[in-house]
């Protein structure tokens, strides 16, 4: 008969040394069989929503946690029942960066467990291996043995749903907010997909007050009679409002302005969406505001720097990582295109859609939300003419992008409708000289004005 023995896996730190997440789904029961790296639970930072895979090959012994709990890193969510001989992933200090990093692991003559991406070790001379690394660091479980053994104990089977209802994240939090058992709600959407109409149906919110009707307003997920709705600051609302408090007490900003004449720029969009080299390749105002930005860094690069406080220099980049705004259903995140700078303009321009589509379906991972080095926010896809940008946090400028209006317009000496948007530029004066700033923001608007103005500009 095998030997047998408890493993305790606690929750790691999946990135940018987050201190908690919240446990969205198990995928995964009491009882049941898993393998390594088997997907195990779907978990939420503060950043994003990622997997977590299991270390172990073995039986669900326990579930520590329950779905919608906030859990702090290095807390236990889950024991499992695994051969005597199965080993342990290697130890990995929390907080140690993860995706991209390497590190070295003395060999043994076994092969041990590990998470996605940590290889597994290799019988050889013993000498140390590099290994690449994409996932997170974990905590090393806690290994526990009874010290003699006992009867079995015929434990009751927890019951509780397998699988998350199919909904949309404001939906679920509608039915939280409305005290409703999603499970119980039937879907109408496609796929059984749970509406937002099905959760106020089954509730009876369907029937608004007459308070309501008569024009009053009520916030989303409010039941009928309440005066005000409370809702937990958690997820990414609370790293996002922490850092705009940082961002805003420690970069001091400041912000112009500039109104161009963008006719030009909406008939090569016209033309290019027509070409054989962008067949199928999205292409909006915001596609040639991001070349014409990286166009403008390097002409401007201290926009495209940090302010190190700790070792009190000013850092350069040479590289850029261009960071979108992007507004999802679970808030705010600024996901980035790593080197940029780099790429072709169609290649550029599918890295956006994509870069926005992954936003929207919540799909976001962590390291696409770190290590930006300038970002751009399209408040006028709102609708909006121009606002204040707030900067993100350790970069030194970010670009707003305002509605396109038909306007009249000085155009050959004479008025007429032209396409025209405002331009917002907010930077750290620490950084950036008023002057620069202002050199930027004529590069990006003489682009967007006139396309051809590239030719004088690299």
């Amino acid at each position: 008969m095998t030997a047998t023995m408890i493993k305790e896996f606690r929750l790691p730190d999946l990135g940018e040394g987050l201190t908690e997440s919240e446990i969205l789904s198990w995928k995964v029961d009491v009882g049941d069989t898993v393998s390594l790296n088997q997907v195990i639970a779907e978990v939420e930072t503060a950043k994003a929503v990622v997997e977590l895979p299991s270390p172990f090959a073995g039986v669900i012994k326990e579930l520590h946690e329950q779905p919608g709990s906030v859990v702090e890193v290095g807390k236990p969510i889950v024991s499992f029942e695994v051969a005597d001989d199965a080993g342990a992933p290697p130890s990995v200090p929390a907080g140690t960066p993860g995706a991209g990093s390497a590190e070295t692991v003395a060999e043994t003559p076994k092969r041990e467990p590990n998470l996605v991406g940590y290889g597994a070790v290799v019988e050889g001379s013993g000498r140390p291996t590099r290994r690449a690394r994409n996932f997170a660091p974990v905590v090393e479980p806690v290994e526990t043995r009874p010290a003699e053994p006992r009867p079995p104990v015929v434990e009751p089977v927890e019951t509780r749903p397998a699988e998350r209802p199919r909904s949309t994240p404001p939906v679920r939090k509608l039915a939280k907010d409305l005290g409703l058992d999603l499970a119980q709600v039937p879907g109408t959407g496609p796929g059984g997909l749970i509406t937002r109409e099905d959760v106020q149906e089954f509730s009876g919110h369907a029937e608004q007050p007459a308070t309501q009707q008569r024009g009053a307003v009520s916030p989303a997920g409010a039941r009928p009679g309440e005066r005000e709705t409370r809702t937990p600051i958690k997820g990414v609302r609370k790293h996002t409002a922490a850092a705009m408090v940082q961002s805003a007490f420690t970069a001091p900003h400041a912000t112009e302005f500039l109104t161009v004449d963008v006719t030009p720029s909406l008939e090569l969009l016209a033309k290019l969406k027509t070409s054989r080299e962008f067949a199928g390749i999205k292409l909006t105002p915001l596609t040639l505001a991001a070349k014409a930005l990286l166009i403008a860094l390097g002409r401007n690069p201290a926009l495209n720097s940090r302010w190190d406080e700790e070792n009190q220099e000013i850092v350069t980049f040479n590289y850029v990582n261009l960071g979108i705004a992007a507004a999802t259903p679970r808030g705010l995140t600024v996901p980035n295109i790593k080197d940029a700078d780099a790429l072709p303009f169609p290649r550029l321009a599918q890295e956006l859609t994509a870069l926005a589509e992954t936003a929207r379906a919540g799909k976001t991972t962590p390291a696409e939300l770190s290590g930006g080095t300038i970002s751009i926010t399209n408040i006028g896809v709102f609708g909006i003419d121009a606002g204040t940008p707030i900067l993100n946090p350790g970069e030194a400028a970010i670009l707003g992008l305002g509605a396109v209006r038909t306007m009249p317009w000085e155009y050959r000496g004479e008025v007429a409708l032209r396409q025209v948007l405002t331009l917002s530029l907010s930077f750290d004066h620490r950084l950036v000289d008023g002057e620069q700033g202002s050199r930027f923001l004529a590069d990006v608007g003489a682009i967007l004005a006139e396309p051809g103005m590239v030719l004088t500009m690299v």
